[in-house]
């Protein structure tokens, strides 16, 4: 018998997802339910061939699942995770709310696999900010290589880190530019159509973000508080993959040659850098796909052994569900979950 799955927030942008990717990489799940909130009960979400009926999550019976998948924000998560943990399941939470309490683990599996271990203290496990999974996946063997001392990160975001109101924004907003009906701003401080907004979340009191404050915050908690890290966020016109500028200074040498030879080796990573054939990636090309990519990897000359290179990915996939659901293939992997029983 195979595991049984519930995914809070079925009806949302990374809820569907979470759906899809289960049934692109044939998760083990024997039944998965879809829940959500109770004005969304009787919506209709597709899994796979299957279609599933949502539930309320004020009604839903969680001692019945092994593991959920939550992706309903921040507020949610708070009140839910630990009510659903208490009934035996793992939750696996891809809002904010858990990163950074010392007591959940925060994963991205290829690069701190092993600290899905320390699970059991709340049984919630914590997925990063879909900028910060993407940037790690570049630094990791980066910094296994030749250990980094400084980074210097700028983002372009995409709208669908906002969910599906941030994507309608968009798509209202250049519509109406071309008919002379232009919609006011909703969900963005600015318009997005055409434009480009340095600020994503809220502004703190040292003129920074909480956006940019997660980036290197989690960072240091994966990889090595040792980094330093300074961020600039950018929401850009673009529906789906997130963009980053990234400049690093590392502690000893490392060529270009070498950057490339240590990402191409890592898992979930693909290398696309021939500048002579002009071959990079680029938002568009990375919706849709699994991999984290690197390209224009070169030497930064402003700095004693420096580089710099573009990261892109698709912030619906490893930024959030694909991540969320390799996590789970990691608790499966380490006998976490047993496909056989109910509750870890």
């Amino acid at each position: 018998m195979a595991l049984k799955v519930a995914i809070v927030g079925a009806t949302g942008n990374v809820g569907r997802e979470l759906l899809n990717i289960m049934d692109e990489r044939d998760f083990p799940a024997d039944q998965v339910f879809a829940v959500a909130s109770r004005r969304s009960v009787g919506r209709e979400v597709s899994y796979g061939d299957k279609t599933l009926k949502c539930q309320a999550l004020d009604d839903f019976d969680f001692s019945q699942v092994d593991v959920v998948l939550m992706s309903a924000g921040g507020g949610l998560s708070k009140e839910w995770a630990p009510k659903i943990a208490a009934k035996g399941a793992i939750v696996i939470d891809n809002s904010s709310a858990w990163r950074m309490d010392p007591d959940v683990p925060l994963v991205v599996p290829e690069v701190n696999g092993e600290d899905v271990l320390e699970y059991e203290k709340k049984r919630i496990i914590a997925n990063p900010n879909c900028s910060t999974a993407q940037l790690v996946m570049a630094l990791k063997p980066l910094h296994d290589a030749a250990s980094i001392k400084r980074v210097v990160v700028s983002t372009y975001q995409s709208v669908s880190g906002s969910g599906k109101a941030g994507m309608d924004e968009l798509w209202n907003q250049t519509k109406g530019i071309f008919v002379n009906d232009q919609p006011e701003p909703e969900e963005y401080p600015r318009q997005i159509a055409f434009n480009a907004i340095p600020m994503i979340g809220s502004f703190r009191e040292d003129g920074f973000t909480d956006e940019e404050a997660k980036m290197w915050n989690e960072t240091h908690k994966m990889i090595d508080p040792e980094i330093k890290l300074t961020v600039t966020c950018v929401r850009v016109p673009v529906f789906v993959s997130h963009s980053e500028t990234v400049n690093i200074e590392f502690n000893n040498p490392i060529t270009p040659e070498e950057a490339r030879e240590a990402l191409r080796n890592f898992d979930g990573v693909q290398v696309i850098d021939n500048p002579e054939e002009d071959q990079y990636i680029t938002p568009v090309e990375a919706a849709g796909e699994w991999a984290t990519f690197v390209s224009r990897i070169r030497v930064d000359n402003t700095v004693e052994n420096g580089l710099a290179l573009w990261v892109v990915s698709d912030n619906l996939r490893k930024g959030a569900a694909l991540n969320t659901v390799q996590i789970a293939e990691e608790l499966i992997k380490r006998g976490v979950l047993k496909p056989e029983s109910v509750n870890a």
